[in-house]
This record gives C-alpha cells, sequence and structure tokens, in this order.
C-alpha cells in the first residue's frame, strides 16, 4: 500500500530539474501478525521499470522468512517478484533496494493534438484498457460532472489541456493526510474534496477517460530534497497520458507539474489495483500491523 504519512506536496514553483540523477532507494514493508500463520503466498511490484528515462543499474530482493523468489513480466510489463512461505510465522518483511540512473526527456516540444486524433482506430484499439473505467475508477455521474467543469470546451489540446485538469484539481481539491484510505475510490475522492496522491492520481485518470484521452497510473518515488528531520519518506503515485504522434508523458498532480529527474517509476496500470507494490494472502488470524519505510536518497 501507500502510506498515509506523506510529505505536503511543494508548490508549482520548484524548478524542474534536467540533471542526470543516480538515485539509491530502499522500500521495507513489514507484517507482524497476532500469532503464527502459514502458506503466505505473495506478490511485489518493487523492481523499478528500465525505459528511455531510467535505468535500473542495481537491484536487490530480500525475503525474511527466507524462502525461494521467482519473477515473471505481468500484463503491462511490470516485474512481479512472487513467493510463498508454507511454514509457521509470525512475522514477514520485503525489502527491495535499487540504484536507479534518471535522464532527462529529450523527445523535444510536445505536439500540439486534437479530439479527433483520440478517435482513431490505432487509439481506442492500442490504449483500450486506460479509456475505460477500472476498479478504483469508475466513470460514474459524480466524475462525468467533475469532468465537464474541469473540461467544459472539451479537449483542444491533449497536453495543455491534461495540465488544464491538473490545475482544475488543485483549486478544487485539498492534500490532507490520513483523510483517506488505501481502497478509497475516485468518485469518493470527489465527495471528499480532499486526499493524497494516490486519490489525485485516480481522480485524474477519470477525467482524462471521460475526455476520451488515454491515461494510467504510475507508482514510484520522489526525491524530495527539503525533508525535515525525522520525516518519514512514502511511496508516490502519478499519472501519464498517451499523446498520438509522441508517447506517453507523465504529469503529477499533487505537485501540479510534469515529472523530471527527481521520479522514479515503479510499475504501470490502470489503476492501484495493478501495481499493489506487496499483496498476498495466507492461513491464519488477520494481520495485527503493517509497517512501511521507504528512503530516497541522491548518490554522489
Amino acid at each position: 500500500m501507500i502510506p498515509t504519512t506523506e510529505k505536503q506536496p511543494s508548490e508549482k514553483g520548484d524548478e524542474a530539474w534536467v540533471e542526470p540523477l543516480t538515485l539509491s532507494i530502499s522500500h521495507l514493508t513489514r507484517y507482524t501478525y497476532e500469532g503464527p500463520v502459514q502458506d503466505s503466498f505473495n506478490e511485489a511490484r518493487l523492481q523499478p521499470i528500465s525505459d528511455s528515462l531510467q535505468h535500473c543499474r542495481e537491484f536487490s530482493f530480500r525475503i525474511d522468512p527466507e524462502t525461494p523468489v521467482r519473477d515473471y513480466p505481468d500484463f503491462y510489463t511490470n516485474c512481479v517478484h512472487y513467493f510463498d512461505v508454507p511454514q509457521p510465522h509470525e512475522s514477514l518483511e520485503v525489502q527491495a533496494i535499487s540504484v536507479v540512473q534518471t535522464q532527462p526527456d529529450l523527445r523535444g516540444a510536445i505536439p500540439s493534438v486534437g479530439s479527433a486524433d483520440l478517435e482513431s482506430a490505432a487509439v481506442k484499439e492500442h490504449h483500450f484498457d486506460f479509456l475505460h473505467s477500472s476498479e478504483f475508477v469508475s466513470l460514474e455521474a459524480d466524475v462525468w460532472r467533475e469532468a465537464i467543469d474541469a473540461l467544459p470546451n472539451g479537449v483542444h489540446d491533449v497536453w495543455k489541456d491534461t495540465v488544464a485538469i491538473g490545475e482544475f484539481i488543485h483549486r478544487n481539491y485539498k492534500y490532507t493526510p490520513r483523510s483517506t484510505n488505501v481502497n478509497t475510490r475516485a468518485v469518493e475522492v470527489v465527495k471528499k474534496k480532499q486526499g493524497v496522491c494516490q486519490d489525485f492520481a485516480h481522480l485524474m485518470l477519470g477525467l482524462c477517460r471521460i475526455h476520451h484521452i488515454p491515461a494510467r497510473y504510475v507508482s514510484g518515488y520522489f526525491l524530495n530534497q527539503h525533508k525535515l528531520p525525522g520525516e518519514i519518506e512514502a511511496s508516490h503515485a502519478w499519472i501519464e497520458v498517451f499523446i498520438p504522434g509522441y508517447g506517453w508523458k507523465a504529469y503529477d498532480p499533487t505537485h501540479r507539474r510534469g515529472t523530471d529527474t527527481r521520479y522514479v517509476k515503479l510499475a504501470i496500470g490502470r489503476d492501484y489495483s495493478d501495481i499493489r507494490p506487496v499483496g498476498g494472502t495466507f492461513r491464519g488470524k488477520g494481520t495485527r500491523k503493517m509497517v512501511v519505510e521507504v528512503s530516497v536518497q541522491r548518490v554522489n
């Protein structure tokens, strides 16, 4: 899950970082149980993606109790590590340590693409999953009304209108830690008018999809250079929209901007249900406690 101890987002005035960065990331998930459990089967999506904007140079994965770990690419090509712990155990630790090199986006200016390009058969066929409702992003009446309010004149320029939707969320929704939980849906965010990064990402997905802009959920990390001593770091979430003739372009509604070299992408999907960092099942009493510890550091 994404912890509720997220930091307050910085303002849009922060300058985008264009210098390459090397980032060291530690992500620890610790479960403790009410008593011994067994037959624990789990999946983790904690290995950063390697693409044109980042390269995962090093990755290690540790399980306690020790057990064999296997991996496979899921439907969206995310790397999934899966493992089972058949013997009785009272706690479970899952830790991923990564070193990632990030690069600036050198594709050049984003073209002006209108609504007609979004109606092409190629866009609708290849990005079907990212145009329709999903588990956390239902395109019902409340979300629909927000989408119309965000873009009352419809889509005229995909990227500029994406930014306009992000600005709409910033004006009308309040970043409020612990106001929601990991299972909050987009329609609930509309009613609450508040949330955290996962909520803003789900809401923005819904508003984009209603306007026929293909949009997908991204999980990952953000290098916070302004954190206070002892401040707890957390996973982050943002979205990517598909721009015909250009490709996928990321936007972070929590920080009101496109992403830069401070961001590390973990996984993509229709929404949070496709990219849960760690999830699984077991036999025994319910989980007593879960703790997530994240560290993102710049490597000199």
